[in-house]
């Protein structure tokens, strides 16, 4: 049997096999792929080469380098290409695969935007609030970019968007800014989503304001912001919910205007006097969040002093009077004169000007107890003068320079009681006259004795000549005395 032996292949033929091998297993080392397919609508990840004016370059691992355009990445923000950095990684959507200059189209809005409107839809079903950056504005309201999907804002919806006199758009402020919003319709059919600052605002204060009614106990002391001026007080935000500093809270100096100490915006400390969780208001006070202020307008007061004051609110319980300086007490309601009364309207009226006796100061609640009663006495030495009824009818000059607008207000209020006063006297007087002119007749009749009819008239008549004849005749009897009987 003949053995036969496979003839060796040429060793240039083994040399070239080897090298084939060798280049093969190269590349599977460095697991080089050729540059992937890429369709139209993918979503796909790239890195940012380079930034330009106008756009910005993006590896997506594709022949060719990709394209995004400014336009194209307003979810950025209001400057989007700033908000890019070389190296960075993003998701891009591919818009044309390859354009007429070679490269390929690329959208970072459009590729957010393919889960922008799920997160939207589910936003919108849940009623939850958001923030997005404003991109821009038309006349008819805000552009914003939430998720890569455009929305858009209208006027109405706007927080305190106002056309300005002046003829700005006060829209165009609102640009880069982010605003707390809340998707209101979304319809991705008509690519058309509406988007709400007010709604979003609303519903934010209203839970703000329910945990910092729970929050805020009286007595604390925060940190809040004006909002709103009126003439009645001003409206304090203390985070998310608005609370009332009244007029006469705002300074320990009544006389100063909310105008004169205030602006919207300005950030200032309140005392929380009352919190009502039912009717959900919040009763604050800026002068009481400063009682160091306090201390130094009464020194130079003191217990026992007689001083002018103008009364400036009647309550069931008394009236409550400020003192120059300016200070405000209490006058209860039996302090201001020695009966009894039912409202302090009886005795005073707001707007007067009264002498009032400091009977109390207290300097841990920063209160004044007066007394309008106890200080009458002192005061009519000084000459004020009172009706009958306690009221005050008359100023001494020294009060007219403490209270000058003051006591010209009510100076009408003195002239009437004044007048009325004086008619109760003179009535008085012709009462008086009257009733002693009825009197008169009846006292004589008293002083004269009982009315005698004519016979006993006539009788007393005759006993008294009888009387007086006995008596010449014992005159003329010489024997008369010496027979008159003895005592």
């Amino acid at each position: 049997m003949t053995n036969q032996t496979t003839p060796a292949a040429p060793e240039s033929q083994q040399t070239t096999l080897t090298e084939t091998e060798d280049m093969a297993a190269l590349l599977e080392e460095a697991d080089l792929a050729e540059p992937r397919q890429i369709r139209r609508g993918e979503v796909v990840e790239g890195v940012v080469m380079s930034i330009e004016r106008d756009h910005a370059l993006v590896d997506i691992g594709f022949k060719s380098e990709g394209v995004v355009p400014v336009q194209e990445m307003h979810s950025l923000g209001a400057d989007p290409l700033a908000n890019l950095t070389v190296g960075e990684s993003v998701l891009v959507y591919v818009v044309q695969p390859e354009t007429t200059e070679g490269q390929v189209a690329l959208s970072i809005d459009r590729a957010r935007g393919e889960q922008g409107w799920r997160i939207l839809q589910q936003r919108f079903e849940n009623g939850d609030i958001f923030e997005a950056e404003i991109t821009g504005y038309n006349k008819g309201g805000l552009l914003a970019n939430v998720e890569g999907v455009n929305a858009f804002i209208p006027m109405s919806q706007v927080v305190g968007a106002k056309p300005g006199t002046d003829g700005t758009n006060p829209l165009s402020a609102q640009v880069g800014r982010t605003l707390r919003l809340k998707t209101i319709e979304i319809n991705r059919r008509r690519n058309r989503v509406i988007l709400s600052e007010r709604a979003a605002l609303q519903e934010w204060r209203a839970e703000q304001k329910e945990r910092l009614l729970e929050e805020l106990n009286e007595g604390d002391v925060r940190t809040g912001t004006v909002t709103s001026i009126r003439n009645f007080g001003v409206f304090v935000d203390l985070g998310g919910a608005d609370g009332l500093v009244h007029l006469s809270e705002l300074s320990w100096d009544r006389n100063a205007t909310p105008e004169e100490l205030f602006k919207v915006g300005d950030e200032l400390k309140v005392y929380v006097m009352r919190v009502d969780r039912e009717s959900k208001k919040i009763a604050l006070s800026v002068r009481r969040a400063s009682p160091e202020e306090w201390e130094q307008l009464i020194t130079r007061y003191a217990v026992g002093d007689v001083v002018p004051a103008v009364i400036t609110k009647l309550v069931a319980f008394g009236a409550f009077a400020r003192l120059p300086g300016p200070v405000e007490g209490l006058v209860h309601v039996s302090e201001l004169v020695d009966r009894r009364i039912g409202h302090p309207e009886e005795v005073v009226d707001e707007g007067d000007v009264v002498p009032l006796k400091i009977v109390r100061i207290e300097h841990d609640r920063h209160r004044l107890g007066l007394s309008l009663r106890e200080a009458r006495r002192e005061a009519e030495l000084r000459s004020w003068q009172f009706d009958e009824d306690g009221r005050v009818i008359a100023v001494p000059d020294e009060a007219c320079e403490s209270f000058a607008d003051e006591v010209g207000a009510a100076e009408k209020r003195y002239t009437a009681r004044r007048t009325a006063a004086e008619a109760r006297a003179a009535s008085k007087v012709q009462q008086a006259v009257t009733q002693a002119a009825e009197e008169s007749p009846e006292r004589s009749r008293r002083d004269e004795g009982p009315v005698l009819t004519a016979m006993q008239a006539a009788m007393q008549q005759a006993q008294a000549e009888l009387r007086a004849q006995e008596g010449e005749a014992a005159a003329n009897d010489p024997d008369a005395e010496q027979d008159a009987p003895a005592d």
